[in-house]
């Protein structure tokens, strides 16, 4: 999967809106909710250039769209999908 601007575009996006909404996050770093309980994780923004967070934000962008009310991105995957994920990028 190649580098998708447009996504990692409208994914920021959707967050610099949502941020007024959103528990503090360092800078650097955005909220994402994830699993049935929605768990917020806080992630670097680096992550969106990842391959593999990029096919997250396509599942995230296909089922949600860019409408994230809780301030944060929420990603369609189990919490445990998503921290081998995470650990796999750090």
């Amino acid at each position: 999967m190649g580098f998708r601007l447009p996504i990692i575009r409208r994914a920021l996006f959707a967050v610099n809106q949502a941020s007024s909404k959103a528990v503090d996050a360092q800078k650097g770093h955005l909220a994402v909710y994830v699993g049935e309980k929605m768990k917020r994780f806080v992630i670097p923004v680096s992550y969106l250039n990842q391959p593999l967070f990029q096919e997250l934000l396509s599942k995230a962008e296909e089922e949600f769209g860019y409408d994230h009310p809780l301030g944060g991105l929420t990603i369609p995957c189990s919490e445990d999908v998503f921290q081998r994920i995470t650990s796999s990028l750090n």
